[in-house]
């Protein structure tokens, strides 16, 4: 209903058509007056170690994508989703993503679940460093965990984790994987690296790993073809309010305009882009 709406106004949906392969990101230059890029930040951030071409490795949103498409299309019964059933998993990365994991994981049936973070644990209470109003930064148990620690008597996560490499079978599937504690300590410029601890390391039973340690920013095929100038984490520059690109006429907004974020900054800077791409247009905006 909400798409017919929006098509009587007059708007044209393109579908199924991926821009910068099947149609050339410069031919949106030449077509039309703007452009508002809003693609994301899909770039998943990779873990380029021994072992990473084994089988039964893959980015979290690989997992989380193919299962819910699998679940809406037949309740999961086309089989067309990567499994965690009767599977030792390992989820490497925290945040929303990594807690999707393991809430789907348990769903599946999998045989035991754990989350690795390379962060230490934070404090179950504010500290002085730490005061109101400032956002806490203390441990929180999300869904994922409380539901882990239910049906396997403890949080899966472990901290001050670092993995060193990937071990597999002679059929090229991962079964296990060699991880290490890290302790963060200030380096000569102040900054705090992780350094591992002597005789920590550790092997630990794998079938399947999830890959959640974030996004590098937007794929770079539309910023490349459009020539648009990048900042060093691989965002397409525009400042914010403004959301102009150094391209006249093309705007971006969102993930691929600020890095990986909330959909509720994805819907401030959608309309504040709506806003500066009319008043672009028109000479001047009504928008708030």
């Amino acid at each position: 209903r909400r798409t017919a709406l929006l098509a009587a106004e007059g708007i044209t949906f393109v579908t199924n058509t991926e821009i910068g392969a099947e149609l050339p990101a410069e031919k949106l230059l030449t077509e039309f007056d703007a452009v508002v890029l809003c693609c994301g930040a899909t770039k998943p951030r990779d873990l380029p170690i021994p072992g990473r071409d084994l089988q039964g490795i893959h980015f979290a949103m690989d997992f989380l994508k193919a299962n819910t498409k699998s679940l809406l299309d037949s309740q999961l019964d086309d089989q067309n989703y990567i499994s965690a059933q009767d599977k030792h998993v390992v989820v490497i990365g925290g945040g929303d993503t990594g807690t999707d994991c393991v809430a789907t994981a348990l769903r599946h049936g999998c045989k035991s679940i754990i989350q690795l973070e390379i962060i230490p644990e934070l404090p179950l209470d504010r500290n002085s460093e730490n005061p109101w109003p400032e956002w806490p930064k203390t441990k929180k148990v999300d869904y994922g965990q409380a539901e882990a620690a239910a049906v396997f008597g403890a949080d899966p996560r472990h901290f001050c984790v670092s993995t060193k490499e990937f071990i597999g079978d002679n059929q090229g599937k991962v079964t296990a994987m060699k991880t290490v504690k890290v302790a963060w300590e200030k380096d000569a410029s102040g900054r705090f690296l992780p350094q591992e601890i002597p005789g920590s390391e550790t092997t630990r039973p794998a079938d399947l790993v999830l890959l959640a340690m974030g996004f590098l920013g937007p794929e770079a095929t539309i910023p490349q073809q459009m020539r648009l100038e990048c900042d060093n984490r691989s965002n397409v520059k525009a400042d914010y309010g403004k959301y102009l690109t150094n391209i006249e006429g093309v705007f971006a907004a969102g993930d691929m305009r600020r890095g990986q974020s909330l959909v509720v900054w994805a819907i401030n800077e959608g309309r504040e882009a709506a806003r500066e791409c009319d008043r672009f247009l028109m000479g001047e905006t009504h928008l708030p």
